[in-house]
């Protein structure tokens, strides 16, 4: 070979290799298509829920064999899909999940095929080493493995962008995780609402802190950058309200709440989030962010399309929409199977009927705060404590947060005929396993707990109306400043005011007890004695009253 043929093939080497690599350096072109399938609050409602709560307007939706396919046919749209949770997934659960510790709810997401799930206060119930085995799998500690076999955790991630260890600061799951759709990369941080604590048994999460929410994800943002992250999902359990609160489930209607100032404060490089928490449905747009909510209990899917340019990584363009999760598709074989292994072992149990009732007994307040079933179970609770030997209780107190169901006088699926109550509806309305805690409170510790059921008085972040049990009535005026809503004169025990400086033995349950809802005045209550598991005294209440009928709503007054 000549030297100039040589010298020729040199070059052509070299442009071939210059060529090769400018080529391997170069960015991707073009845009991909991503889809975000999102849910929140589902509490453990595998079963389609009834009542109001099994509907969006006059359409019966939810079930999780119903969610299953909606989702799969959703999926079969576009492969470049991913499914998340904002919280809540678990905790709070009907009979069928609660029973096995909502293991049941775990193993039908990971059917589902969830990717990741950020925790909500809820899933703090049982404290921070049952929500580690929620994760992790193993059998429970004390009841062991009620299905007969084992348990293997969950497949999918939980994400707690903004909960740490008090010992080390580190975060007890994933503050984060990324997805990667033909090269580009998308990130999804998790997190629950700062003020858990409050909502939550304080001796479960004695351990952690629970840190503000958009400061938590502005200071993950240098790191995501870093990595060239441009796409940044929040997925949050914190969320607001539409004015009116029955709004269309895609209107953005005079939205209030929480979610409205954590959005303001974000950085600008997140694109969208997903919001739970108040169970209720909108889709809006805030600070140039898609921010979502789909209801509860599995009744609608958020189905959000992200256009994303491959080059940049940023998003191009983005629409969300609530779909309903209708009954009108086919079920999903994998859940049904799942449901009917789980239903065989609790049937037994669920289906034992307790007692009856004489109308619906629901938990819609009046203006007062006060609902007919907080007036029943208040008073079952009364009546399970007010004996010698059971810590002869003259009041007992219910957090509203804790009814988590109407009884309703239809007969339900199972047939147990109208009127009548199983024990499965009555767990339903209690699902946490509180007992009961009697203690000696003085008439001035119940005053001071009564004004601590509103925002701004001693820490309390909401209004939180206790249901009161018979006998005891007070008035409260919503024009009065915190701290000084309750007229002192009004508080009555038999139609006797209460004394100040007197000693009274009060009933509440355990949640309560050690502080929960804000209450931070029942920690001192002194000469506690234990009792029933809430659900017994329940029972035990329609074993005695045939048929239970609705509380008056005759004993909190709203003043002017």
């Amino acid at each position: 070979m000549n030297k100039s043929v040589r010298v020729f093939s040199i070059l052509v080497v070299l442009v071939i290799l210059l060529a090769t690599t400018a080529n391997a350096g170069a960015k991707p072109s073009g845009n991909v298509n991503v889809q975000v399938l999102a849910l929140n609050d589902f509490h453990g409602n595998l079963l389609p829920p009834t009542g109001s709560s099994g509907l969006v307007g006059t359409t019966p939706a939810g079930g999780v064999e119903y969610l299953a396919t909606h989702i799969n046919n959703l999926r079969a749209l576009n492969p470049n899909t991913v499914v998340v949770s904002a919280g809540d997934m678990i905790g709070a659960s009907p009979l069928l999940s609660a029973l096995f510790h909502d293991e049941p709810t775990i193993e039908a997401f990971n059917l589902i095929g969830l990717d990741f799930n950020a925790v909500g206060n809820h899933e703090f119930d049982e404290g921070i080493d049952e929500l580690i085995r929620m994760q992790e799998g193993g059998c429970h500690p004390v009841d062991g493995c009620l299905d007969g076999d084992g348990f293997e955790g969950a497949q999918f991630r939980f994400l707690a962008a903004n909960v740490t260890w008090k010992k080390n600061d580190k975060t007890i799951f994933p503050a984060y995780k990324t997805k990667s759709f033909n090269g580009v990369h998308v990130a999804f941080i998790g997190m629950t609402l700062e003020g858990t604590p409050s909502i939550v048994t304080p001796s479960g999460i004695s351990e952690l802190n629970f840190l503000d929410e958009a400061e938590t994800v502005n200071a993950l943002i240098p790191e995501l950058k870093r990595k060239k992250i441009e796409t940044i999902i929040v997925l949050i359990h914190e969320g607001g309200t539409q004015i009116p609160s029955n709004s269309p489930i895609n209107s953005c209607v005079n939205i209030s709440g929480p979610i409205l100032d954590i959005v303001n404060n974000l950085d600008d490089e997140v694109d969208v989030v997903i919001s739970g928490h108040t169970h209720l449905p909108y889709n809006c747009v805030i600070d140039n962010k898609i921010v979502t909510s789909a209801f509860s209990f599995g009744r609608l899917v958020t189905k959000i399309d992200l256009t994303i340019d491959k080059s940049t990584g940023d998003v191009v363009t983005m629409t969300a929409d609530n779909r309903i999760v209708t009954r009108d598709v086919a079920k999903d074989s994998l859940l049904t199977a799942l449901i009917d292994r789980y239903n065989a072992i609790a049937a037994p149990l669920a289906n034992r009927i307790i007692g009856s009732i004489s109308a619906d007994i629901t938990r819609t307040a009046n203006p007062a705060g006060e609902s007919a079933l907080g007036d029943v179970i208040a008073d079952a609770q009364l009546d399970a404590t007010n004996d010698p030997g059971f810590g002869e209780a003259v009041i007992a107190f219910m957090n509203p947060g804790g009814i988590r169901a109407d009884l309703t006088y239809a007969s339900s699926p199972a047939g147990e005929g109208d009127g009548n109550v199983t024990y499965g509806e009555m767990f339903t309305v209690q699902p946490f396993g509180n007992s009961m805690v009697t203690m000696t409170l003085t008439g001035a510790q119940i005053e001071m707990i009564l004004e601590q059921q509103f925002t701004g008085c001693m820490g309390q972040t909401a209004n939180r109306i206790l249901q009161v049990s018979s006998g005891f009535t007070y008035a409260w005026s919503a024009s009065a400043p915190a701290c000084n809503k309750i007229d002192p004169a009004s508080i009555m025990l038999n139609g006797i005011p209460l004394d100040m400086s007197a000693s009274y033995r009060v009933t509440v349950n355990s949640f309560l007890a050690d502080g929960g809802d804000g209450f931070s005045v029942l920690k001192d209550g002194t000469d506690r004695l234990g009792g029933d598991v809430d659900t017994d005294a329940f029972e035990k209440y329609f074993l005695v009253n045939v048929p239970v009928t609705p509380g008056p709503q005759n004993r909190i007054l709203l003043l002017p």
